[in-house]
């Protein structure tokens, strides 16, 4: 990858930092010399570009950043015991939004709220979608972390094949279903479907954005489980149908990487997927179906209010390292979310998206046209269709179990689902 500087390096400092970071001091005087802070980082998209950029920081502060990249289960497994044993191996994390209520009541992150509230009019904190601001970190009143990276759940879809079957988008989730079994071919290797299956986190989540669209929901009213809930088996029901008829052969194992290259391969007419892999795929060079893939917003059942789910992750600050320390991590996480940077960032090919501007802006509206599509969700993004609670990672353990365990024959959805209900009730009293 190419170096990040010569963009940025013709910025001015107080274009990049903010015109209040670092006021009053020269590019020679680098307030963090000598210093470096260790970045753990979700080995999604835009983990690449963010290694990239980081010896700029470093051009400007002093204060180099190593970014370690690693898998979903590794990153949460390294952090925790990290935090839990006060091993100060990391200093800045980047957080998925379920882990707000979890760090939140752990105290594992700094509570960047009066840092916020401080240097509000630096960040331009008007400028980022209240949804991402709420739920990429936020949690009761506090901001265990800054939001750096919003996802909106959308459905990719082949054009091409729509087209050749005198299809539309579809509408509602009935029509999705139907279109799926209809743009099935298996001997010609095209599935109309493809999904996370694998067992654990990848189908847990997978299926909570399909549950909710299907007009269902992993907690009642009172906040209190509800996995066995009729319309809750419903969706598995539909979601095992969706894998035994229309999906590409060994999706039951695939996570979102396998899902995600299903679709740039050509084997998948629909995926609904984060809004993150869009930026690939129109890139000729990883996909095979560039020019022939639409980003809409996803379907909801008949009857059911239209959902924007959304997704991402934040930037937080180990609580246990020094105060200097504290102050660089949070100078690094204002640089790499301003403006100017964040930007690039995108042109680059990151897909994290944060502030309306990004939406709005002429550069990247030319190179990624469905930015319109995130805009909107982001407008109206909901980020708890998967729970922003303590319990979520135990949550998502036994869903993640019992929904692969549907798919590969292993129970039937209703003895499924009910045999988490008891486990989860557990975890609330």
């Amino acid at each position: 990858m190419k170096p990040f500087i010569p963009r940025v390096a013709t910025l001015s400092l107080a274009a990049v930092m903010g015109a209040s970071l670092l006021a009053g001091t020269a590019l020679a005087d680098k307030p963090y010399e000598g210093m470096t802070l260790n970045l753990a980082s979700q080995n999604d998209q835009f983990a690449a570009v963010l290694a990239a950029i980081a010896p700029e920081f470093e051009a400007l502060t002093g204060a180099k950043v190593n970014v370690d990249i690693m898998s979903y289960p590794e990153l949460l497994t390294k952090i925790t015991a990290d935090y839990v044993g006060h091993t100060r191996g990391y200093d800045l994390a980047t957080v998925d939004i379920v882990w707000s209520g979890q760090f939140a009541e752990a105290g594992y992150t700094v509570d960047l709220t009066d840092w916020i509230k401080r240097d509000a009019a630096e960040i331009k904190v008007d400028d980022i979608y209240p949804s991402l601001m709420a739920s990429l970190g936020g949690y009761k009143g506090k901001q265990v972390a800054f939001p750096f990276a919003g996802y909106a759940n959308v459905l990719a879809y082949r054009k091409d094949l729509y087209e050749a079957a005198g299809l539309k988008p579809p509408a509602t989730m009935e029509e999705f279903v139907a279109d799926a079994l209809k743009l099935t071919n298996k001997s010609k290797k095209i599935y109309g479907f493809v999904a996370n299956g694998q067992k654990g986190p990848a189908v847990a989540q997978d299926w909570m954005q399909y549950n909710r669209q299907f007009g269902g929901s992993i907690l009642d009213k009172d906040g209190k489980p509800a996995l066995n809930s009729p319309a809750n088996i419903a969706s598995v029901v539909a979601y095992k149908k969706l894998f035994d008829e229309a999906a590409p052969p060994g999706a039951a194992d695939y996570d979102w990487g396998g899902r995600e290259e299903s679709f740039r391969q050509g084997l998948v007419a629909n995926m609904q997927t984060w809004s993150i892999g869009a930026a690939d795929y129109d890139n000729p060079k990883v996909s095979k179906i560039a020019g022939k893939a639409g980003i809409v917003l996803t379907p909801s059942a008949e009857g059911q209010p239209q959902e924007y789910g959304i997704g991402g992750w934040a930037l937080g600050v180990n609580k246990d390292i020094d105060p200097k320390k504290q102050e660089a991590a949070w100078a690094f996480i204002k640089w790499v979310t301003s403006p100017a940077v964040h930007k690039e960032l995108n042109l680059r090919g990151a897909g994290s998206y944060l502030r309306k501007s990004e939406m709005t802006d002429q550069e990247l509206l030319a190179k990624y046209p469905f930015l319109p599509v995130i805009a909107t969700s982001f407008e109206h993004g909901d980020g708890d269709f998967r729970p922003r609670i303590p319990q979520y990672p135990e949550l998502q353990d036994l869903i993640g179990g019992a929904i692969n365990a549907v798919l590969v024959g292993q129970a039937d959805p209703k003895t499924a689902m009910d045999d988490i209900q008891a486990k989860a009730e557990a975890l609330f009293k």
